[in-house]
């Protein structure tokens, strides 16, 4: 019975984080599990992969962040 509360607290977990789609000049999707931010002095824009790698691009090649 305790197997229900746990997997009805890991659903719950699942459901909290937002995942992000970058979408870049040259056609790529890259799917980010937190939202990406700008670094406003160097123009770089960093998230995290959904390997847990930080990744960093600049602003200009990208077109669209979605929120899904």
């Amino acid at each position: 019975m305790h197997w229900i509360w746990v997997a009805a607290g890991l659903l719950c977990l699942a459901g909290c984080s937002n995942e992000y789609l970058i979408s870049t000049a040259d056609g790529q999707l890259i799917a980010t599990d937190n939202k990406p931010r700008l670094d406003k002095d160097s123009g770089m824009v960093h998230f995290k992969d959904h390997e847990g790698r930080e990744q960093i691009i600049p602003q200009g090649q990208i077109k669209q962040i979605i929120e899904r």
